[in-house]
């Protein structure tokens, strides 16, 4: 019988391409998109699942609160497994069984399911690399079709462009949180589909904050996202095709 995954992750981009990942390598997949929901989730699915991969940072419950709720539901056969695009604070992460770091291998996850506790995202071995992820992309293309390749990185584009919007709006307002929260969320997206550069990009914005060159930095985002989309028609890729999902 195949490992039960369930995924719990409010980015979309990043839960299609788990679903699709997991799918691929043989996993029985369900997905929600909140802690909330996964908890609901639970209560009526059956068998239990063996393992919930659930992001760290998301509204409502979530880390090693939803951990421990899960674990309650669930019971110690369930391995509950955190990601995030970003490292743990000291302390968090106490009632996970292991953590990855996005954007992660499913090798990683699976030495994670064995016990493992950490993994490291890919680092780029030439200058596209720079911009998109050769091992991410054949990974995603290995598993898809084309076409579904192309909505997924149009998917990616679209929502990471709309949240540089919002992150516009927050800074006109001097709402220094919305801002980070809008970088955090593009940083997790678009690490799981190999867009290192954008993932670098919002990484840096998250981390800063509102300062007197936000601007600068949500431009220099936007002028990455074309070099993103000249590689991808470089590769045959379609960036036109989000409203096909």
């Amino acid at each position: 019988m195949p490992v039960r995954i369930l995924v719990v992750e409010d980015d979309e981009v990043s839960r299609e391409v788990l679903a699709l990942l997991l799918q691929a390598e043989g996993y029985e997949v369900e997905s929600v998109d909140s802690g909330d929901a996964a908890l609901v989730h639970l209560q009526t699915m059956h068998p239990r699942p063996e393992v919930v991969l659930t992001d760290m940072q998301m509204p409502g419950t979530t880390g090693d609160a939803l951990a421990r709720q899960v674990r309650d539901l669930c019971g110690a056969e369930t391995l509950v497994v955190g990601m995030s695009a970003s490292e743990l604070e000291d302390g968090a992460g106490r009632e996970f069984d292991g953590f990855l770091l996005k954007p992660f291998r499913m090798e990683t996850l699976a030495e994670a399911i064995a016990g493992g506790t950490h993994a490291a995202g890919d680092k780029p071995h030439s200058k596209d690399e720079n911009v998109l992820s050769g091992v991410v992309y054949e990974k995603l293309a290995g598993s898809m079709p084309r076409p579904r390749l192309e909505q997924l990185y149009a998917l990616c584009l679209a929502d990471a462009e709309n949240r540089i919007a919002a992150m516009r709006q927050a800074a006109s307002d001097g709402d220094d949180g919305a801002y980070r929260r809008g970088a955090h969320a593009i940083k997790g997206g678009c690490g799981m589909v190999g867009a290192i550069e954008l993932q670098s990009l919002a990484t840096s914005m998250e981390e800063r904050g509102l300062r007197d060159d936000h601007i600068a930095s949500l431009n220099e985002f936007l002028l990455a996202c074309e070099r993103l989309r000249r590689i991808l028609v470089a590769h045959g890729i379609n960036h036109n095709r989000a409203n096909d999902l």
